[in-house]
């Protein structure tokens, strides 16, 4: 689940090119998700590792997180009793 809303979430980037030669990348429905990178490639990783980070934390400080893909990471996890099984 984790990893498909990550590559969803990907799939909303948007970069640019900079003045300078370099990239920048963002993921708007994500505030605060931004990278920079010399290559378009360098900065795409490290968009992704800068989203897997923000997701982590939000998930662990209950910040909601966007519903992206219909993957809604805010649900509370559900546990049942072992007898139900």
């Amino acid at each position: 689940m984790l990893t498909d809303y990550i590559e969803q979430a990907m799939k909303l980037a948007n970069y640019d090119k900079l003045e300078d030669g370099t990239f920048a990348g963002r993921i708007p429905i994500c505030p605060g998700v931004v990278a920079f990178g010399k290559t378009l490639r360098e900065c795409d990783n490290e968009l992704r590792s800068t989203l897997e980070e923000w997701i982590l934390l939000g998930l662990k400080l209950k910040h909601p997180l966007p519903v992206i893909g219909n993957i809604d990471l805010n649900q509370e996890p559900c546990h049942e009793s072992l007898g139900s099984l």
